[in-house]
């Protein structure tokens, strides 16, 4: 049981404290509330004082420092902001972009995320960005998978790793070591919730090679994970966490006994597989598995009677599974699972933190923590539907939503554009990286069946410089692709204006099939023409007039003031083998 004085900060934290000049310091007194203080202690009605971020005092007959900004939240649930351990930040899910989705969770008390969709490239201009929005705290995770695995099936190596091997594992996580993930998230069970044909499965030894590597660089590694059999490999693998529930049939006592004593955690994510949420859904026709779910409901319970611990997590991001609205659902989930509200409460704040390591920064009301808090109107410790009343959600100190947070009018949303430079890439780097300083990614089809395709740098006939290259092996799909993608800006993350240009140009020969020039911008939106294509070289001038906009949910009229890569790519017949050479990538 955690102390709440100072005993429990560490001496980093003491001296920081003891340093910091007080007459500059940013003071906020919470009064009144009832205090959860997230260790699972019953609440009682205490004065938070909060200093640059971190909480400086906890008692109930605390005074008020003077120089304080008092917030009253007399007679309301105080409580450590909540977890949510599994989200996808992607265009696909509900809200469909970076600013709505940080203002989802915060509407739901939510103030640490860890997100499961980006490419590490996309890390660096995430967390420059997240920073100057109101949002909770995002843990990144880079993602490994096998070839032909679930998350595999759509990324390119960029995103996630391909292994199958002890070698390719420890290779897998020094690569993606560099961009500085918070954790290894790794796809070994390519079981695909019982409504698909399976993908491929992470042997024993590779994700055993994997976890160990990424132990050694202090990571944390989750595991999407949904049957018994890989359960209990993840477990001897030395996984950290579950990032699912185990659904396939109901643990026995000592396969949960095994797990407890592995020291591995359980994520559930009760709230993406919840059958009940189709009903209400038009948009999806699924036909939902309750004895799946029951069974998932089962093992929750299970594996929480035997002692291992429960965290949070969501898988929000996908389809009917709402971004923060589900992490409130996922507590009344885990309430119906066995859990009373008080438990899952915990299982949302000082578990969470525990099975992602954060538990010595966030995670419970202590000095010396940092001041992530939400305010509830209720008492969700007695009534788990009170997590749907949440009057404040505070982020290092600072209120973001409810009482005392600035006007949403006011806050920030997507940055002002960035002007285009005429070059996008001439193709003379051999780093894999464009003229702009970006990483070029391969964008085949989706699927298990995927083209197998290969990109990179040669030099040109005549010795003329270099260009990019691409051949591929066109997968059995109706319309197979292979394409390139250059991004204009880091990670194709931020936007950049290029309507100062009329079009692009390129010189470009190849395979005799179908080439296409795609402009793809923010929030999904993406706009194509095609190109002519021989074995000899040509130039090929597009102008952005001739670019429609692709039939996809986000469809919307071209500005190109929010612009994020340009793509060359190509449709062949399946099975055939296609190729691509392309030089001098610019606008006109």
């Amino acid at each position: 049981m955690m102390k709440r004085n100072l005993m429990t900060m560490g001496l980093g934290t003491l001296l920081m404290l003891a340093m910091a000049p007080l007459t500059m310091a940013e003071t906020t007194a919470i009064v009144g509330g009832l205090v959860f203080d997230g260790t699972g202690v019953p609440a009682v009605r205490e004065t938070i004082v909060i200093r640059d971020g971190r909480i400086a005092g906890l008692g109930k007959d605390l005074p008020v420092p003077s120089d304080a900004h008092v917030i009253d939240v007399h007679g309301m649930a105080v409580t450590p902001g909540l977890y949510d351990l599994h989200t996808h930040w992607t265009v696909a899910g509900e809200p469909s972009d970076f600013p709505s989705i940080a203002a989802a969770y915060l509407r739901s008390g939510v103030t640490t995320v860890s997100d499961f969709n980006e490419a590490p490239e996309a890390y660096a201009p995430l967390r420059t960005w997240l920073a100057t929005l109101d949002a909770p705290h995002v843990n990144f995770a880079a993602r490994i998978s096998t070839p032909g695995g679930h998350g595999a099936d759509w990324a390119d190596q960029n995103t996630t790793r391909w292994v199958n091997s002890l070698d390719s594992a420890k290779a897998a996580i020094d690569a993606v070591v560099a961009y500085h993930p918070d954790l290894i998230k790794i796809f070994s069970d390519g079981w695909r919730y019982n409504r698909m044909p399976d993908n491929t499965s992470m042997n024993e030894a590779t994700l055993a090679a994997a976890v160990a590597e990424a132990h050694a660089k202090g990571l944390k590694v989750m595991t999407h994970t949904l049957t018994v059999e890989r359960g209990l490999i993840a477990a001897r693998a030395k996984v950290d966490s579950l990032a699912h529930g185990l659904q396939d049939r109901v643990l026995t006592d000592a396969e949960a006994r095994l797990i407890r004593d592995s020291g591995m955690g359980d994520i559930p994510t009760l709230s993406v597989f919840d059958p009940d949420k189709w009903v209400h859904s038009s948009d999806h026709k699924v036909v939902a598995n309750t004895t799946l779910f029951d069974n998932a409901l089962r093992n929750v319970r299970k594996l929480f009677r035997a002692g291992v611990v429960i965290g949070v997590g969501t898988d929000a991001g996908m389809p009917a599974t709402p971004h923060g609205l589900s992490t409130l659902h996922e507590l009344e989930l885990l309430v119906r699972a066995g859990l009373t509200p008080a438990q899952a409460l915990t299982a949302a704040t000082h578990s969470s933190a525990v099975l992602i390591g954060q538990d010595r920064d966030r995670g419970v009301i202590a000095v010396g923590m940092r001041a992530d808090i939400t305010v509830f109107d209720g008492r969700p410790w007695n009534r788990i539907s009170d997590i749907h009343n949440v009057a404040m959600t505070m982020v290092d100190g600072k209120p973001l939503y409810g009482l005392d947070a600035p006007p949403a009018e006011s806050r920030p949303g997507w940055p002002a554009p960035a002007k285009a430079t005429k070059l996008v890439d001439d193709f003379e780097r051999t780093d894999g990286r464009s003229s702009l300083n970006t990483l070029r990614t391969d964008t085949m089809d989706r699927g298990p069946d995927r083209t197998v395709e290969v990109s990179g740098i040669m030099p040109r006939d005549g010795g003329k410089g270099h260009v990019l290259f691409m051949t591929a092996v066109m997968a059995q799909q109706k319309t197979p692709y292979a394409g390139v993608s250059i991004p204009l800006s880091a990670g194709a993350i931020l936007p950049v204006d290029v309507s100062a240009y009329h079009g692009i140009s390129f010189q470009v020969r190849g395979a005799s099939c179908k080439a296409r020039l795609t402009a793809n911008g923010t929030v999904g939106a993406s706009w194509s023409g095609p190109f002519p294509l021989s074995d000899h070289w040509q130039k090929v001038r597009i102008a952005f007039s001739d670019l429609a906009a692709t039939d996809n949910l986000h469809r919307r009229d071209w500005t190109g003031r929010d612009i994020t890569d340009i793509e060359i790519g190509l449709s062949c017949a399946p099975g055939s083998t296609a190729w691509l050479q392309a030089d001098n990538l610019e606008f006109y």
